[in-house]
C-alpha cells in the first residue's frame, strides 16, 4: 500500500463519528486554553491524561492531537489583543499583531493568523503523511545500539532544547533516568530502589508524575507569581475580514513561514521558537513595506504563524517515527502513548496503523475545524481572558487531583501527585526544566534494556555502540544537537531584543 492507501484509511478512522466528536473537543479545548497567558498545551494533556485512561487510544490520541493544534492557533489571539503570548512560539506575532490591534486592525490581525495557521497546517501535514514512511523504513533496521544511539539523540535533545541552560536541561534529565531505576529490574526481575514500599514495586506512574509536574507544579508557579494588575485587552474594531492588499501582502509570508517551520520542527533540536523568529526575520528582509515593521505589519503577523503552526505538524515527524518528543506537548503526549501501552516509533506503523494514519489524518479534519471555530467566535475566547485568575488556577488543582484518583484510587498515588507537585514548582522556581524528567522516566528504561543486549551481544566490548554507521551517525547528531540550540537561542535572543529596543523607540 503506498502513502495515499494509507491516508484514506487514515481518514475513514478520523472521519468515525466518535473520533470527529473527541477532534472537535480537543480543538475547542486547545484554543481555549492557548488564549488564557501562561496556560499552554502541555499542561491542558497532562491534565486529560487521568480522565482519558479508559478511552479508546485512538480517539484519545486525536483529542491530545487537536488540543495540541488549536493552542496553536489561541496563542496568537492573546498575543495580538493582548500583548501577553499565551505560548512562547507566540512572541513574535504579538511584535507586530499588537501593533495592528492597537491602530484599529485587530480584525485582520487576527484573519491572517488563522487563516495562515490554516494553510501551514494542511501542507505541513501533508508532508508529515509522506515523509514518516521513509524515515520507518530507514528505523526498521535499527537493532540494539542504534536504538540506544536513538535514546541518547532523544535525551540530548529534551536536555538541550528546553530551557535556557543545557547544564539545566541534563540535571532535570537525570531526575528522570533516576527514577526510571525504580520497581522491578525488566531484564534480572531484581527489586530496584523501592526502599520496601510495595507501591514502587510496579515503579513510578508516568501518568503521576506528567499531571504533577505540567498541571500541579506549573500552577503553583503562576499562582505564586500574584496579580499583576489588570491588562487591557484591545477591542477588536471595525471588519475582522482581511482587504484585498492584505492577502496579496499575506500569501507569500504564508507559504515561506511554512517552509521555514515545518523543517525546524521536525529537527531533533527543532522548536516552533526558533521557526517564527526566523520567519519575521525573513519577512523583515523581504518586504516592501520596511517602514511597517515594528508599527504593524502583516506580514510580521503572517509569516510567524505559519511557521508556528507547520512546526507543530513538523514536531510529529520525529514523535512518531522515532519516538523523539522535541517539545513539552510531544513529550506529554509520549507519555499518553505509553499509557495504552504503546511506543511511539517504526514498529508502531508495522504493528497498529490504523492508529497511527488515523492521527494523521485527524490533523487535516482538526485544521478545518479550527478555522470554523477561531473567527467567528473571537468575541467567546476574547471573554475567557476575564476569567479570574484564582478561580482558573484553583479548577485546574482540582481537576488534577480528582482524575488522577479516578484513573488511581489511591492514598498512596494521592501524596506522589502532592510530592511530585511540589518538586515540579520548586524546579520551575530555580529555572530547571519540567518535560526533561518525564522524558527521561519514559525512555530512561528503554535505553537501558537496548544498552544492555547491545553490550550482551558484544560480550561487553564498548567499542560496539559506535562501529554501526547508523549508531555513529546518530551519535554524532546528538554532539550536534547539545551544540546547535546554544548558538540559535544566542542568536535568537539577540535579534529578539534588537527587535523589542525597535519597537520601543
Amino acid at each position: 500500500m503506498d502513502t495515499f492507501d494509507f491516508l484514506l484509511q487514515g481518514i475513514l478512522v478520523a472521519a468515525q463519528p466518535a473520533n470527529l466528536l473527541y477532534a472537535l473537543i480537543g480543538v475547542t479545548l486547545g484554543t481555549a486554553v492557548g488564549v488564557l497567558p501562561g496556560i499552554g498545551p502541555a499542561l491542558t494533556v497532562a491534565l486529560l491524561l487521568p480522565v482519558t485512561f479508559k478511552l479508546d487510544p485512538a480517539g484519545s490520541l486525536i483529542m491530545f492531537a487537536g488540543i495540541y493544534y488549536g493552542g496553536m492557533y489561541g496563542g496568537s489571539t492573546t498575543s495580538i489583543l493582548l500583548n501577553t503570548p499565551g505560548e512562547s512560539s507566540s512572541i513574535v506575532t504579538a511584535l507586530e499583531g499588537n501593533k495592528m490591534a492597537r491602530a484599529g486592525r485587530g480584525g485582520p490581525a487576527l484573519a491572517t493568523a488563522a487563516i495562515g495557521s490554516f494553510v501551514a497546517g494542511l501542507i505541513a501535514t501533508i508532508a508529515l503523511a509522506f515523509i514518516a514512511p521513509f524515515i520507518v523504513k530507514l528505523a526498521l533496521v535499527f537493532g540494539p545500539r542504534e536504538y540506544f544511539a536513538l535514546m541518547v539523540l532523544a535525551f540530548v535533545t529534551v536536555s538541550s532544547a528546553f530551557g535556557d541552560s543545557t547544564l539545566r536541561g541534563l540535571t532535570s534529565l537525570f531526575i528522570g533516568l533516576t527514577l526510571a531505576t525504580v520497581g522491578i529490574d525488566q531484564l534480572t526481575g531484581q527489586n530496584r530502589m523501592s526502599f520496601g514500599v510495595p507501591d514502587l514495586l510496579d515503579g513510578i506512574e508516568v501518568t503521576t508524575l506528567a499531571v504533577a509536574m505540567f498541571a500541579i507544579g506549573e500552577t503553583l508557579f503562576l499562582a505564586a507569581q500574584g496579580d499583576r494588575g489588570p491588562d487591557k485587552v484591545e477591542a477588536v474594531r471595525g471588519s475582522i475580514w482581511m482587504t484585498a492588499a492584505d492577502w496579496a501582502r499575506s500569501w507569500k509570508p504564508w507559504l515561506r513561514g511554512t517552509a521555514i517551520g515545518f523543517p525546524i520542527g521536525a529537527m531533533p533540536a527543532g522548536g516552533a521558537e526558533i521557526g517564527t523568529f526566523l520567519s519575521y526575520a525573513t519577512e523583515k528582509r523581504l518586504t516592501n513595506h520596511p517602514e511597517e515593521f515594528g508599527n504593524g505589519a502583516i506580514e510580521g503577523v503572517a509569516g510567524p504563524e505559519a511557521a508556528n503552526n507547520a512546526s507543530a505538524a513538523g514536531t510529529l515527524v520525529p514523535l512518531l517515527t522515532l519516538g523523539l518528543p522535541t517539545t513539552a506537548t510531544a513529550a506529554i503526549m509520549l507519555a499518553g502513548f505509553q499509557q495504552y501501552g504503546l511506543q511511539p516509533g517504526p514498529l508502531l506503523f508495522a504493528t497498529n496503523p490504523q492508529l497511527v494514519w488515523g492521527l494523521i489524518a485527524s490533523l487535516l479534519i482538526a485544521n478545518f475545524m479550527l478555522l470554523v471555530l477561531n473567527l467567528p467566535l473571537i468575541g467567546l475566547w476574547v471573554r475567557l481572558l476575564t476569567i479570574p485568575k484564582p478561580w482558573l488556577y484553583a479548577g485546574i488543582l482540582l481537576f488534577a487531583t480528582l482524575g488522577t484518583i479516578g484513573a488511581n484510587p489511591s492514598v498512596y498515588e494521592l501524596g506522589m501527585l502532592l510530592a511530585f507537585g511540589v518538586m515540579g514548582y520548586i524546579m520551575r522556581v530555580f529555572g530547571y526544566p519540567i518535560a526533561p524528567v518525564v522524558v527521561g522516566l519514559i525512555l530512561g528504561p528503554l535505553a537501558e534494556q537496548q544498552l544492555r543486549r547491545a553490550l550482551a551481544i558484544s560480550q561487553g566490548d564498548a567499542t560496539v555502540l559506535v562501529t554501526s554507521p547508523i549508531a555513529a551517525g546518530l551519535l554524532l547528531l546528538a554532539a550536534v544537537a547539545l551544540i546547535l540550540p546554544l548558538v540559535l537561542r544566542a542568536r535568537g535572543k539577540g535579534e529578539m531584543l534588537s527587535h523589542l529596543a525597535a519597537s520601543e523607540d
